[in-house]
Formats: C-alpha cells, structure tokens, sequence
C-alpha cells in the first residue's frame, strides 16, 4: 500500500509541478515579496498532496521563536519535505541553492522565480563572497536567508559535517541566527521513494545573536542546538 501511494503521489505532484510551472511567466511579473506569496500556494498544495495520498502530517513547535526581523535560518536537511515546510512556517525568505537546480524543466523555474542564492560551489572563496554580499543585501530587503548547513541531505539519525558559511554570512550581516531541527527523514527518507505515514515535527529554537560571536562559535552552537533537538524528536 505504502509503495502505490508513492506512486500516485509522485504522478500528482510532477503533474501539479507542471501546472504551476506554466504560471512562471505570469508570476515573473510580480515583485519578490508577491512571487514569494504565490510560491508559497505551491508548497501548500505539494504537502497536501502527501497528507491526503501518504498520511504524512506536519505539527510546528517554536513558531514564537521566529523574530519579526530578517535573520540567518539554519536548518537539518534530510528530505525534500523541508524545502516545501518552511515556505509555510517562516516568513519571507529566499533559499541558498546550488546553480544547477536552476537548471531542472518545471521546478526550477519556480526555484528561479524564488529569487534565490545560487551558488556555484566549485567556485570556492568567489562563491562565500557572493553568499556574503547577496545574502547581505537580501536581510536588508526584508528577507530571511535559509540555508542546510551540512550541505546535503543526510539519512535520517546521520549527522553530516556543518560547514560555515550561514554563520559566516550571519557574522557579516549582523543578522540573528535561528536554528531548525525536524526528523522529517524518518517518514520521506534522503533518496527514498516510499513515503511513511506518520506526522513529522518541525522544531525552532529560540534566536541566537550573532553580536560578540565569531562564526566557529555560532556554528558550534547552531549544531549543538540542532543535533540536541533531534534527540527529543525521535
């Protein structure tokens, strides 16, 4: 049963991905604060699919911890689940990427239409500058910088190595860090095609000031908060 849900949800959501896909050119029209609002319905219609056809329901702990002010959004990656959940949670925010994913038919046109960071990371020390002076210039918009700190998605109960740059950029900026933590893998697993039904926690920590921090020590205490978290999750 678990593997025909799968099926029906991945027909569902490449045809809906399709469908919003061919709105690019009507959403390019708008402003960034517009697009980011009517990209947010394509989120919410992705995780509706999977509540309905896969059982997979989402509850957020934390909510009050996300400051009214842009900030530097450092969150586990372990499933495609996350990328579609914080549209919903978090206020306007544009998404760290990698160049290539801009690339992709259908999706990333709308990941294009999302103003994101796309990074070509074998660029190396070019790349961090572009990462500090886009993600900069985004914060001052109004706009909160997500970023998966270990790069790629891990399996779940894996903990990948948590690189630099979102503390780096926070450190920069000025911008406040905000952790995230969430055991979606254990339900929509790295790489996996069979979904498991189940309810996937979302948990926020409370923000942590980067003033009087370099970014060893807000990266240590980012991971120290996020590998914690996950213990309570299960």
């Amino acid at each position: 049963m678990k593997l025909l849900r799968s099926i029906i949800f991945l027909l569902a959501q490449i045809i809906y991905t399709v469908l919003y896909a061919l709105l690019s050119p009507f959403i390019f029209l708008l402003n960034a604060h517009w697009r980011f609002r009517v990209l947010i319905g394509f989120a919410a219609g992705v995780l509706w699919l999977l509540r309905v056809i896969c059982g997979i329901n989402m509850q957020v702990r934390g909510a009050e911890n996300i400051p009214a002010a842009a900030c530097v959004v450092l969150s586990k990656h372990q499933s495609a689940w996350e990328t579609l959940a914080l549209q919903l949670v978090l206020p306007p925010h544009v998404w760290v990427v990698k160049r290539e994913l801009l690339w992709l038919p259908f999706f990333g046109w709308l990941l294009a239409l999302s103003s994101p960071i796309a990074l070509n990371r074998g660029k190396g020390k070019a790349a961090m500058k572009q990462l500090l002076a886009q993600g900069t210039k985004k914060l001052q918009q109004g706009f909160s910088v997500v970023l998966f700190p270990e790069g790629t998605r891990m399996p779940y109960g894996v903990r990948g190595k948590y690189k630099i740059g979102g503390a780096l950029l926070a450190e920069h900026s000025g911008a406040a860090v905000l952790p995230v933590a969430h055991n979606a893998g254990k339900f929509w697993g790295r790489n996996a095609f069979i979904k498991h039904p189940g309810t996937i926690t979302l948990s926020i920590g409370k923000p942590i000031a980067s003033k009087g921090l370099d970014a060893n020590q807000l990266n240590a205490q980012v991971e120290a908060w996020i590998e914690t978290e996950l213990e309570t999750l299960g």
